[in-house]
Formats: C-alpha cells, structure tokens, sequence
C-alpha cells in the first residue's frame, strides 16, 4: 500500500484529519480532499444543480465546496488519474456514527463511494467527542489499523465503519468486531414558533441506544473501540426467494 486519500464531513480544517494525515504521511503517499466547511449527515449526496469549485492549501490537500461524496469523486478524476488510490480513509469525525446513523452519515457516505468503486475504504468516528480533545491517539490506531487490512482479505465491496470510545489519554489497544447498533428518537421533529409568531421546525430530539450485546454501541459503551465490516447492499435475499412464486392479482 503506497497512497491514501483522506476526507470527511467536518471540513479541512477539523482537528480529526489534521491528527489522521499525520499519523499516515511517515509511511505512505497521503492525500486529502475534504469538504470547506461541515456536511454533517449530508448522507450520500452527489452536487448535480451546480459546478464544483476545487481550491489548492497546499501540497497534495485540497478542499471542495461540495459533500463528502463530490470529494472522493473529484479526488479519483481530479488526482487518481493514472492509479487510484490503495485506500479511502474517512474521517476522524467528531462524534459517533454508529447503529442507524451510518445512513444519515457524511463520514460513512465517502466510504460508501470507495466501496462503489472497489478501493478499500473505512470510515472512523471518535464517539462522544468534546473539542479540544486530542485525536493523536486515535489516529495511530488507525494506522495500525491500515496495516492490517490487506491481511483480512475483505470483499472490495465490504467497508469498515470505526467507532473509538472517547480519548482517555491511554492508548488504544482494546477492539472489537462488531454488528450495527439500534437507536431510537423521542421527539425528533421539534415544533417552534419565532418571535414573530411563525411556526419552524428542528429535527433532533432525545435519542436513546438499545444495548444489544456484540453492537457498535455496546462496545464504545464498555471503552472498547468497534471496527464494523458494512456492505452496500439493499437487497432482501430472504424475501425475494419468498416471493419467487408470488403471483400479482392484475
């Protein structure tokens, strides 16, 4: 493994690929297309109504006014011309994505697009982030991780989804392989009225995890950082063999 392109949803300038670019460029060819500003849960979105703009910071990092989608798309076109990348890295987010929430996710959305185009991608999250908290230690951890992915021997369309339990100033040992989580929400669409007595409304609310034993959520609950094998497939295999046999009434 030589190059890795690194992106997210909290912008270029978030503290989690700041750490993760630096614990990566001592032994590989690193890259960084993010976002210029936060795209959180901007889920897998493509920017169709509207051009691009690319801008350069400097030496092999760029930054795009788009989601994390447009980035892994611009990088591949833009930078990956002649050989794509070895691995898709996105994140460290600021925040969890864990259980249901990988399908709002913009961290989880770019990895998703690596495993469309058969590059082997991760996405990795700090859960329970507080600013200012270092990510030094979670980005070492990945790279340890990155080291060991050749040796799983993965399906190219399979991608790892990293949730680290908050920095504890020790270093990350503990892991577990783990199955998506379950969440709920109370009051997700919050109604409002403005000072001027016009209704608004913000989607949000009080969510509340299922502990389920072998989960994302469980793990990080116990400090146990979660490492979750996903796959972009929608299709009920179950069902359809049911319905195989099924006839319509038309």
């Amino acid at each position: 493994m030589k190059q890795i392109l690194l992106t997210n949803d909290d912008g270029y300038y978030s503290d989690g690929i700041r750490a993760l670019y630096a614990a990566l460029k001592k032994k590989y060819d690193v890259y960084i297309v993010a976002p210029d500003r936060e795209q959180s849960a901007s889920s897998h979105s493509l920017t169709l109504n509207r051009p691009l703009r690319v801008h350069k910071i400097e030496k092999n990092w760029y930054t795009t006014d788009g989601t994390p989608t447009d980035c892994v798309m611009l990088a591949i076109h833009l930078l990956f011309k002649r050989r794509r990348p070895d691995m898709i890295i996105s994140g460290i987010n600021h925040g969890a994505n864990m259980g249901d929430d990988v399908t709002y996710s913009g961290t989880v959305a770019a990895a998703i697009e690596g495993s469309i185009l058969r590059i082997p991608s991760m996405a990795v999250s700090m859960a329970n982030y507080e600013l200012g908290t270092s990510m030094a230690r979670a980005a070492r951890f990945v790279a340890r991780l990155v080291a060991s992915v050749a040796d799983m021997k993965m399906e190219p369309a399979t991608f790892l989804n990293v949730n680290l339990p908050l920095d504890n100033g020790k270093t990350y040992r503990e892991y577990e392989f783990t199955a998506l989580g379950f969440r709920h929400y109370k009051d997700i669409v919050i109604h409002k009225t403005d000072p001027r007595g016009k209704d608004y409304y913000w989607i949000g609310g009080r969510p509340k995890w299922k502990t389920t034993r072998g989960s994302d959520f469980e793990a990080v609950q116990r400090g146990v950082v979660s490492i979750t094998p996903l796959r972009l497939c929608f299709t009920d295999a179950d069902t359809l063999n049911k319905l195989s046999g099924f006839r319509l009434k038309l």
